[in-house]
């Protein structure tokens, strides 16, 4: 099911209004929209000031959802997320007082300042859209994405995600330094939170819930299910990976194709969608062994093998 010319239009609208705000990252763009309609959690890793938080902010403005973003840092707990039960004296009962994780998007900003403790709070509402609190169990709204910005893992005071809390994100992106021309736009608009101030909602929670439903509904030919079982399966094997691709991630990249088709307008997938979403959802997953050594900074070595294995498994036609 493609969908609706409404929605079509709708989808194009907030393209274009991302597009205003994050200059000349198109394919950005396109890779959070994918993440979104496909119910996954982004996971967005770069150095400082080159947008990851702005396009969270951008995001959740046009969609007009709720929003909560939390500053991760190295003395944030558990409960400053996922909330905390006060007890009552009127009624002489706890009660639960939610935390930021319960919105439609959570930015969760340089999460890998803080420590792993308060990292793995987040791993049931990314899995499950629901948290527990003193066994008591509460979901969260529809939609729920994690949008997670970090610093790369060079940089003083971080503290690495466990592979755990990798595996939960759809996908990561980076975003990039802008292009000369793009860099200039930015400069003459003088001001992001300016430009964030502008955006006009384009779609409401009902209507992103729709969309994913019809992403869902996207038809996966039963060859590209054996295409992404064959470049998980060398993932496995290549002895440059330590760690190959997890089932999940396997999960991962079939929904991620069927998001991308839907957001080109189609009611199938492609080689191409499968193709274009192996290195965003795998590279995260994999981890390199001792024996790979190569002269790319260390974020882009990942990238690397699988763009080799891509290389070696043959497309379906």
């Amino acid at each position: 099911m493609t969908p609706s010319g409404a929605r079509r239009e709708t989808l194009d609208r907030l393209q274009e209004s991302l597009r205003t705000v994050i200059r000349g990252k198109d394919d950005v763009i396109d890779l959070a929209l994918v993440a979104l309609l496909s119910r996954g959690h982004l996971l967005i890793e770069d150095v400082p000031g080159v947008g990851k938080t702005t396009l969270g902010h951008a995001l959740a403005r046009l969609l007009n959802c709720s929003f909560h973003r939390v500053q991760f840092t190295s003395d944030l707990l558990p409960s400053d997320v996922l909330g905390i039960s006060v007890y009552d004296q009127h009624r002489q009962a706890f009660e639960f007082k939610p935390g930021p994780v319960f919105t439609n998007i959570l930015l969760a900003d340089e999460i890998n300042r803080t420590t792993p403790k308060t990292q793995s709070a987040l791993l049931e509402a990314m899995n499950e859209q629901q948290v527990t609190i003193d066994n008591v169990t509460y979901p969260l709204p529809r939609p729920f994405m994690v949008i997670a910005t970090q610093n790369p893992i060079e940089h003083h005071g971080t503290y690495p995600l466990p592979e755990s809390q990798l595996d939960r994100f759809l996908m990561r992106i980076r975003v990039g330094y802008p292009a000369e021309e793009s860099e200039r736009e930015i400069v003459r608009s003088h001001s992001t939170v300016n430009m964030l101030e502008t955006l006009a909602p384009v779609m409401e929670a009902a209507e992103v819930v729709a969309l994913q439903d019809e992403a869902k509904a996207v038809t996966v030919d039963e060859e590209l299910i054996n295409y992404t079982v064959a470049i998980v399966s060398r993932t496995r094997q290549n002895e440059y990976l330590s760690l190959g691709v997890s089932p999940r991630g396997s999960m991962a990249l079939y929904r991620g194709a069927q998001a991308l088709a839907c957001l080109r307008g189609r009611d199938f997938a492609t080689p191409d969608d499968f193709k274009r979403l192996v290195v965003p959802v795998f590279a995260h997953r994999v981890v390199l062994s001792s024996r790979y050594t190569s002269t790319l900074r260390k974020s882009e070595q990942a990238d690397e093998v699988l763009h080799e294995i891509l290389e070696s498994v043959s497309v379906p036609m």
